[in-house]
């Protein structure tokens, strides 16, 4: 910690990410579309079209896609899932996902948050049951997430003197309403009343909107808990931060790179909790968060 009780800017000491090690990692083990995602995050280059087209397959008429564990009917936690897969591919612009982010932001309810459909109630895992409280914050942070990130992607494409600016924000009014509705769920202390990977979406969201001290709650509870966290959340939620537009330089992702460079393997790898299959993936969210 500084003198002044906040942490430590990282020295030449401070052990960094093996980038070359991850991106071998990813080369070696993932399949088509991990490669190609691993292009669009280091050089930008599109994906071939038949890459694309498969990562969009199976979406609902109206917008969004089914889980793997439902029964058809499109999922908020699935449409999110697959939006975060389209995003590496830098797919956010095409068809499907404007269709997607546009069925999230017309299931939003009138209080700011989202719920899974009744009739994925017996199907659906903790994180998205509906009726649940806590899934309802989940999936509130996670719909709010990527409405923000609409928001950043059609602001960084809108020139100040376009006289059409509204374009800019498409979503404005939906992720202002999640945001308030995250703050007023938020304890004193800085906890939420919900998983883990709710508390740095939230976050992400709040930051966005400027609601910078609640942001930063979340950021000191987030701190504490980095020591706790596994490799794979650790990724996920450095990638989510950046990928909102948070400072790579704030303390907290200055400690997340840190701990990730401590926990990386000889392979170039990060173990994942949810099996070797998603290791791949791990690897990409700590490039993501780290280029």
């Amino acid at each position: 910690m500084g003198l002044d009780g906040s942490p430590m800017a990282e020295t030449d000491r401070t052990p960094t990410v093996d980038m070359d090690g991850a991106i071998g990692f990813v080369v070696a083990h993932g399949d088509a579309v991990d490669r190609a995602r691993l292009s669009w995050l280091r050089t930008g280059a599109a994906p071939p079209e038949e890459i694309l087209t498969d990562a969009e397959m199976g979406g609902a008429p109206d917008g969004g896609w089914p889980a793997v564990w439902g029964t058809g009917v499109a999922s908020i936690d699935a449409t999110c899932f697959r939006l975060a897969e389209l995003d590496d591919l830098g797919a956010l612009d095409r068809p499907a996902a404007r269709r997607a982010l546009d069925w999230l932001a017309a299931g939003q309810r009138p209080d700011g948050t989202w719920e899974e459909d009744e009739a994925l109630a017996r199907e659906a895992p903790n994180w998205a049951r509906p009726g649940d409280p806590e899934a309802e914050l989940f999936l509130t942070a996670s719909a709010g997430f990527w409405l923000t990130v609409a928001e950043l992607d059609a602001r960084a494409a809108t020139r100040l003197d376009q006289p059409d600016q509204q374009a800019a924000r498409p979503y404005a009014t939906h992720v202002r309403a999640a945001a308030q509705a995250i703050a007023a769920r938020l304890r004193p202390d800085g906890t939420w009343p919900s998983f883990l990977a709710a508390g740095w979406m939230s976050a992400a969201v709040l930051y966005h909107q400027e609601m910078f001290y609640e942001s930063a709650r979340i950021h000191g509870v987030l701190g504490d808990r980095l020591a706790e966290m596994s490799p794979a959340d650790v990724a996920w939620m450095a990638s989510a931060l950046v990928r909102a537009g948070v400072n790579p330089d704030d303390w907290l992702l200055l400690a997340a790179r840190r701990r990730l460079a401590e926990t990386q393997r000889s392979d170039g790898g990060w173990p994942s909790e949810d099996g070797d299959t998603f290791d791949v993936h791990t690897a990409l969210l700590v490039i993501r968060a780290c280029r």
